[in-house]
């Protein structure tokens, strides 16, 4: 089977949560069938790399959201939601359509919300809308309750609403962004849970060499979840868990680039990484993993890296949403600042806590491997194909 795949993140380097999951979902894909991909970038593609996968690879410069532009600020007025409008790009249009006109596939996948409008435009005889996601966007709306975002909700909601008429299916990361997305779809509409997964594999090859009273962060704070949740570890966790254990450290990775770290808190013992060519070296080398994400959805990537390389980790339940895990054996949840803070120092002050919880994250993410989501993941496209 043929399979257009396009992409808003190009996968090559798999370096954040979209674009392993772009990446891994692709070489899955691949086994079975020819893919051919056209993808934004951000950066000079390699595209070498890729064609070990795909039977054609192509790339368009990425436009990003810029809202005090001229297309954004006339965005004020449309039904369409301003990103929408203003990071809108002709050459991507053309090169996906000309793609499908010669390429001719079965199924076009376009990933995420960004890729929707291309799709469309596509000739296939079925489409698939993958890991669209809701709960960011209405969470942020019930979160600061102002008209800007309550308007951002009302016109995004709206929006997915007329796009899903155009598709065949549509694939989730999780039950709850599979409910939300079921209160906008078209009745009938499959909407399938594809989870996030992880390589247990690769984790499996490093060596625990954490370093005492030291904790990571792994995410780009560029994402507006990612600096949420840091800016709420440093302003109301940190200083509880410093007051006990002095010498405590957190590391947070990911790109700083536009970044305000300066409206961060600013506390003794934080490091900012930068973006790191292996973040796992840096979890590896930490004895416990924090997620204190409060906005967002799908299911975290960070948790199930951190678990498969045998860090403990300590979430809110928004954090562990979507995962099934056992709270207090695979994963600790904590909801409340204080209770987050002691969580984080009981692993800290037991060793026998720690390694017991290293081994049974380990074993939690057998299920989320790779290969097997890839296999969920071929066998949903198969059945829409074959239903098309």
């Amino acid at each position: 089977m043929k399979i257009l795949f396009l992409s808003r993140w190009y996968p090559f380097p798999a370096d954040n949560g979209a674009r392993l999951r772009i990446f891994n979902l692709i070489k899955q894909l691949s086994v079975a069938h020819e893919v051919s991909l056209v993808s934004f970038t951000e950066a000079d593609p390699d595209h070498a790399s890729m064609r070990a996968w795909c039977v054609k690879v192509q790339s368009v410069p990425y436009r990003p959201f810029k809202p005090g532009s001229m297309r954004a600020i006339a965005g004020l007025l449309s039904p369409l939601p301003r990103s929408v409008i203003d990071t809108h790009s002709e050459a991507m249009q053309q090169t996906a359509a000309v793609e499908a006109t010669r390429f001719k596939p079965d199924v076009v996948i376009a990933s995420q919300s960004d890729m929707a409008l291309y799709g469309l435009n596509t000739m296939a005889q079925s489409r698939i809308l993958e890991e669209l996601e809701v709960a960011i966007i209405r969470d942020l709306a019930l979160q600061k309750g102002n008209w800007r975002t309550r308007l951002t909700w009302m016109k995004t909601s709206s929006y997915f609403q007329r796009i899903l008429r155009g598709y065949d299916a549509c694939s989730v990361v999780s039950e709850v962004e599979q409910a939300n997305v079921m209160n906008l779809a078209p009745a009938g509409k499959p909407v399938e849970v594809i989870p996030n997964g992880v390589d247990v594999a690769a984790c499996s090859r490093y060596a625990q060499k954490p370093a005492p009273d030291t904790l990571v962060y792994s995410g780009a704070l560029t994402y507006h979840a990612n600096f949420d949740a840091v800016d709420y570890f440093l302003r109301e966790i940190m200083p509880l868990i410093q007051a006990r254990r002095p010498n405590v450290r957190l590391f947070v990775t990911g790109k700083l680039e536009g970044v305000p770290v300066e409206r961060l808190p600013q506390l003794p013992n934080v490091i900012f990484t930068g973006y790191l060519d292996d973040v796992k070296q840096k979890i590896v080398e930490s004895w416990v993993t924090v997620v204190p994400l409060r906005v967002g959805g799908g299911t975290r990537l960070k948790i199930l890296e951190s678990l498969a390389l045998g860090t403990p980790v300590v979430a809110t339940s928004k954090g562990a949403e979507g995962l099934v895990l056992q709270a207090g054996r695979d994963v600790l949840i904590a909801d409340s600042p204080q209770l987050f803070a002691e969580r984080v120092i009981e692993l800290l002050e037991s060793q026998l806590l720690r390694e017991q919880m290293s081994e049974a994250g380990r074993c939690a993410v057998i299920p989320y491997d790779w290969q097997a989501i890839g296999e969920r993941m071929n066998a949903f496209v198969e059945h829409i194909a074959r239903g098309a």
